[in-house]
């Protein structure tokens, strides 16, 4: 099965990220630019921003829509729709990318989502790696990695994983589940258990997105929160080895 893709989104909601956007907006920018892809909008959704979060996406070459849902979902959401305004071409046509504002994508990201595509796949879930980052101890990333590549058997590795930070979704497909959800957490898992039934889902590890280690989460329950209740899990564990 193949399909035709005409027009390339990515999407990526953003709080208070006028440090880290530069870095991820670049990153996106190069994966655009590396071989010949079908046009590509870039939209970040400056959601509920007290910094200069929308005039350095602006500035780095992103449309931006500015709201206030203090919400990854619902901002996710609303980049979509930018986007789709923008690009104007047929769902069926058209690929989202999504990923966040203190990720790095690798250069291949792009062409990696589309041959996808192109080969019918109508849903792509990704796979994160964790970037260095001074709060994060190494105790921590071991205790992430032993969770997170656990069943891990080769370079085919089936994840289990779902990843707002690397997911692509064939824009006929993401309109029939109805968009990301307007919910306070794990937008990226409620959307893709509501996918329509019969949806072609690819699950892989080909071309992980590298993401921000740190610890101070902007959502509150997201990666970062995730960290840190493992540095806390973490602390305890050396504090029970040490008194035993």
């Amino acid at each position: 099965m193949t399909a035709t893709i005409n027009a390339l989104v990515v999407a990526v909601p953003a709080h208070d990220e006028a440090a880290a956007l530069p870095a991820a907006l670049d990153s996106i920018h190069r994966a655009r630019n590396l071989t010949p892809l079908p046009p590509c909008t870039v939209v970040v959704a400056a959601d509920a921003c007290t910094d200069a979060t929308a005039a350095t996406a602006a500035r780095h070459g992103a449309d931006v829509v500015e709201v206030s849902h203090r919400m990854a979902g619902a901002s996710r959401a609303a980049a979509v729709a930018r986007a789709l305004q923008t690009c104007g071409t047929r769902p069926e046509e058209t690929w989202i990318t999504t990923t966040d504002a203190d990720c790095r994508v690798p250069s291949d990201w792009l062409a990696h989502h589309l041959r996808h595509a192109l080969q019918g796949w109508q849903c792509l879930l990704g796979t994160v790696r964790i970037a260095p980052h001074p709060s994060l101890a190494p105790p921590v990333r071991a205790l992430h990695d032993a969770h997170y590549f656990a069943g891990r058997d080769g370079p085919g590795w089936v994840h289990p994983h779902v990843h707002g930070a690397n997911l692509g979704i064939r824009a006929d497909t993401y309109l029939r589940a109805g968009g990301f959800p307007a919910v306070p957490y794990g937008e990226d898992h409620a959307f893709v258990a509501a996918l329509p039934p019969g949806t072609r889902v690819l699950r892989t590890d080909a071309c992980p997105v590298m993401t921000s280690g740190r610890t101070t989460p902007r959502a509150p329950h997201g990666f970062g929160a995730f960290l840190k209740a493992l540095g806390e899990l973490a602390e305890d564990v050396e504090t029970e080895t040490s008194s035993s």
